[in-house]
This record gives structure tokens, C-alpha cells and sequence, in this order.
């Protein structure tokens, strides 16, 4: 299951995505996983959740088909996550296209039943503008 958190700048985004990160770590019996991009949410993600900073890998960050292998690549070295929390997939991957965006979270769904990981994105874009 593929999970959106959508909005616009300064909307509650993070903050919404940083509580259901707190709540999986309580409730979820395998690995839970945040993504940024920068080191902002730090001291906000509890200590059991695996934070990865995005930055870390700029080299390898800079388009969705890069992302798409970092995560597969994520989930090869660790088959017990089952939850991931992607905090501004369009700041992330540096690409902010909404129809590259709708074919990542199509492909992203896709991963997520054949391997059951669920994933929780956050996107800057107006709620209204989405489509199925």
C-alpha cells in the first residue's frame, strides 16, 4: 500500500508524517524507515526508526529511477521493513513533474504488494490537482 500525504507548503505535512512514524514504531513488529532529504527531523523521528538522510546519497538522488533503486536496494539488505516514510519525494528526487511523480507511486504500489512494505509519502502539491 502506497500512502500520500499531500498539501501545500507549510500544510502540517511533516509533522502528520513524522506521527505516523512514531505510531508505526509502536504498533509495527518490523523495521520502520524515514527518508529526508536534509537533517531536519533528527531529534523529531524516535531513535527506533532507521533515519536516512537523503544528502547522504546525493549522488545517488537525482531522479526517480535512481530513487526506485535505492529503495530496492534498501530493501534487499533489510527484509524486515515493512513500513518506509518518504518525507518531499519532488525535494528528494530533485524532479518536481506530477506525471513522473503518478508513475513512481504506480511502480512504488507495485513493489509494495509483491514484497508487502507499506509506504507513506509526503508531496507538495495542491490535494486538488491529484488524480485517481
Amino acid at each position: 500500500m502506497v500512502q500520500l500525504i499531500m498539501g501545500l507548503k507549510g500544510s502540517g505535512k511533516t509533522k502528520r508524517l513524522v506521527e505516523m512514524v512514531a505510531t508505526a514504531v509502536r504498533e509495527e513488529s518490523g523495521s520502520v524507515v524515514c527518508i529526508e532529504k536534509d537533517k531536519k527531523l533528527t531529534y523529531d523521528i524516535p531513535y527506533q526508526a532507521r533515519l536516512i538522510y537523503a544528502c547522504d546519497y546525493a549522488y545517488a538522488m537525482g531522479s526517480y529511477d535512481f530513487f526506485k533503486g535505492f529503495l530496492s536496494g534498501l530493501h534487499a539488505g533489510n527484509y524486515d521493513i515493512t513500513r518506509v516514510f518518504i518525507d518531499g519525494l519532488y525535494k528528494i528526487t530533485g524532479e518536481k513533474d506530477a506525471a513522473k511523480a503518478e508513475t513512481f507511486l504506480d511502480e512504488l504500489s507495485a513493489f509494495s504488494e509483491k514484497h508487502t512494505v507499506n509506504f507513506v509519502v509526503s508531496l507538495s502539491e495542491d490535494p486538488a490537482a491529484a488524480t485517481e
